[in-house]
């Protein structure tokens, strides 16, 4: 897709609607009239032959094209900010927006060193997305990714490692009171566990647990991690905890010491377009800066 300057206006609209998902989202941040968003997709639509949305009552979903169009945007839109700050000569700030993704699990350890960061760089906003769906950087969907298991391979990202985070095995005081604790792998079979309604899931801890112990005597199955968390924290039944958040839970009871095929390893992956800027390049070693101590809380 190659832009002129004539019509660099209209793609930076389309760069917000497809970012967005609304026309009146993409002309609160642009400033301008909700009719000026439309008439600029229709215009650069017309330009290039292509659509470059769906239109629906809850917005505008972008085609291959518009996806397309959003990667391309969101690494000129980073590498403008980063030329305005050297003409500037404030070519080391930090501002605009920083994205990061990763599972909503994360967010205990995650969000404090976003909001530290933030407090560093008072001019950066920060959105931090978390769901179980892998965003797609090469579409611009976020600047930084943290994931977790297999070593992610899609093509034109960098990935770097940044961290193991042990689990334990734990069940609570209430568990215990009404089941007692197991001796070991040969009694689980008298036991109540909690785990993920997918017996398939590649945590490490997970498949562990599923060669170990019948698929009738997981009994509370979930999709989200916390609420596989709370539902052991309530005495549902024996599960997987990190040890950084069973260490705030003085009632908790061991089932068995950390192995070290339990853990799973959490990835930083960027894209290429977007690895080498200022902002992501900080942010990432401020990241991996905090996450040293990570395993060991």
């Amino acid at each position: 897709m190659v832009a002129s300057m004539d019509n660099w206006d209209e793609i930076k609209t389309a760069y917000q609607v497809a970012r967005l998902g609304t026309v009146s989202g993409a002309a609160e941040v642009l400033g301008v009239h909700h009719a000026t968003v439309i008439r600029h997709i229709d215009a650069l639509e017309g330009k290039l032959g292509v659509k470059l949305f769906q239109r629906h009552a809850r917005g505008y979903t972008p085609t291959e094209a518009g996806l397309d169009l959003l990667r391309v945007a969101q690494a000129t839109d980073d590498q403008f900010g980063q030329l305005e700050g050297r003409i500037k000569g404030r070519g080391s700030e930090v501002s605009g927006e920083l994205v990061v993704t990763s599972l909503t699990s994360l967010s205990p350890l995650l969000s404090p060193v976003l909001a530290e960061f933030q407090e560093v760089h008072p001019g950066l906003v920060v959105r931090y997305l978390t769901s179980d769906r892998v965003f797609r950087l090469e579409y611009g969907e976020a600047h930084v990714a943290l994931r977790a298991g297999s070593k992610p391979e899609q093509p034109d990202n960098v990935v770097q490692p940044l961290a193991s985070l042990p689990v334990g095995l734990y069940a609570s005081a209430a568990y215990v009171e009404r089941h007692g604790l197991p001796s070991g792998p040969d009694a689980f079979a008298a036991h109540r566990f909690v785990a993920d309604d997918d017996p398939k899931s590649r945590a490490p801890f997970l498949k562990w647990l599923h060669e170990q112990v019948p698929r009738e005597n997981v009994v509370f199955r979930a999709t989200d991690a916390r609420v596989m968390e709370y539902a052991v924290l309530a005495g549902a039944g024996i599960g997987f905890l990190p040890l950084w958040l069973a260490d705030q839970h003085k009632d908790l009871h061991e089932v068995m010491p950390p192995q070290e095929d339990w853990q799973g390893p959490l990835w930083l992956v960027t894209h290429v377009d977007l690895h080498r800027t200022t902002k992501v390049q900080t942010f990432l070693k401020f990241l991996k800066s905090a996450a040293e101590d990570w395993e060991c809380k």
